[in-house]
């Protein structure tokens, strides 16, 4: 365990102070993980999350195709001229806009087709293009922990737990949603003043036609046919019983056939630089989750609150919010689930409930279930590495030739990551301890 703690560490210390490109160093890790046998090889393969491997460039193709027909041009055209070149109102859109996409599609689907329209308004208006893809980054994840389908941590407690898609509704759309409110009233307090623009380039947006914009409507009809089907997979999938990334992988393809694209022109423009970080990421933390560091955390945590319900929901949500935000919320929710449940199990038995599921999940399963998946998801705000949808938007920005450190990006997560946890902490006392069934 400690050989894979050293290397991990010493790759974080690389990638976050920028001594090395990220890249590089998360491959460089990995091979020196490898050599020196501190995991085997078939688990490095094994933690790869080839769902998100194939979301993400099967979304990157249809972005790209989708593109060279100018449909983000008209887009980012349609949405600024709504906004009357208003740039905090085009934030605060394009934000809402992040957050409901990503609780019924995925985050890192919507900050692929986010991110191309948010960069052309901010050129359009000569606006600072960085804050708006961090809170964008930052918006995808509030907004996918509102349902079972919307961030990949759900999806594992949702299967692992037992819980319905309506269950993820009822009991974590409220606290998302006050959530999403809390953080755009500190948006509009602290952005009022810095987001500005010219009023000759607001009169100049005002003027455009955005239907110029469309330069191939041939293949535009033909693209949205198969993006929309794509879509509809995406809403099916469960029912399908087909992983996201197969429907996305199968969907670019099909869409390089019908609308008569060049595979190889859509294949230069997948972000290969990101899927090999994700890759080396995924083994790196597959190292330690081999080695039972996340078990041994969580044990010991555990530990600490001697069975008192209250107590271990709190350290649930804090302790995976932490893990996550350094090494990624899916394995720290795959470490944590078993746990979880042998709590619930040991607390079935303390209170008598073998005869009563129903009160069993309104008064110990559900503090503890929502806690973890708000914890993780929430917590993947904490830094750049803590959620997949945060390295892609930091890599579309690279690629656009747009640096987001990593102390740019705590500038914007910390503040927002903490107040959500702490509104989240008071939502899981008041709903679940104070109005509880017993």
């Amino acid at each position: 365990m400690l050989v894979s703690i050293s290397i991990f560490f010493i790759v974080y210390i690389l990638m976050v102070t920028e001594k090395l490109d990220r890249v590089v160093a998360a491959m460089l890790g990995v091979a020196v993980l490898l050599l020196l046998r501190a995991m085997p090889y078939e688990t490095a393969l094994e933690s790869i999350d080839l769902d998100v491997i194939f979301l993400l460039v099967g979304m990157m193709t249809v972005v790209d195709i989708l593109a060279q027909t100018g449909l983000f041009e008209w887009v980012a055209i349609y949405i600024a001229q709504r906004a009357w070149g208003n740039p905090l109102i085009i934030l605060v859109g394009l934000l809402a806009a992040t957050a409901v996409l990503s609780a019924f599609l995925d985050n890192v689907t919507t900050v692929v087709l986010i991110a191309p329209v948010t960069i052309l308004i901010t050129q359009i208006l000569e606006l600072r293009t960085t804050p708006f893809l961090i809170l964008e980054a930052l918006f995808s994840n509030i907004g996918g922990t509102a349902t079972l389908v919307g961030d990949p941590p759900n999806i594992l407690i949702g299967s692992r737990g037992g819980l319905s898609f309506n269950a993820f509704l009822l009991n974590l759309a409220p606290i998302v949603i006050l959530c999403a409110l809390a953080v755009f009233v500190g948006i509009l307090l602290s952005q009022r003043n810095t987001l500005k623009t010219t009023g000759a380039l607001r009169a100049r947006i005002m003027k455009a036609h955005p239907a110029k914009a469309i330069l191939d409507p041939w293949r535009l009809k033909r693209g949205l046919t198969v993006f929309f089907v794509i879509l509809v997979g995406f809403s099916a999938s469960r029912f399908l019983n087909v992983q996201p990334g197969i429907i996305a992988l199968s969907g670019a393809l099909f869409m390089i056939v019908y609308t008569k694209s060049s595979l190889r022109a859509s294949m230069e423009k997948v972000e290969w630089e990101t899927i090999l970080f994700l890759m080396g990421l995924f083994m790196l933390v597959g190292a330690l989750e081999h080695n039972g560091l996340f078990r041994e955390i969580a044990r010991h945590l555990f530990g600490l609150t001697q069975g008192h319900l209250f107590a271990t929901s709190m350290a649930v949500l804090w302790a995976s919010a932490l893990l996550s935000a350094f090494f990624g919320n899916i394995p720290v929710v795959i470490a944590m689930i078993p746990l979880v449940h042998s709590l619930i199990d040991s607390m079935q038995g303390q209170m008598n409930l073998h005869q009563s599921p129903d009160l069993l999940n309104a008064y110990v399963a559900y503090p503890l279930w929502w806690s973890l998946a708000l914890g993780a998801c929430l917590g993947g705000n904490g830094t750049i590495f803590g959620a997949a949808a945060n390295v892609v938007i930091i890599q579309i920005a690279r690629r656009n030739g747009y640096k987001i450190t990593f102390k740019d990006f705590l500038r914007y997560s910390v503040p927002v990551t903490v107040l959500t946890l702490l509104l989240s902490s008071v939502y899981i006392y008041f709903r679940y301890f104070i109005f509880s069934p017993l």
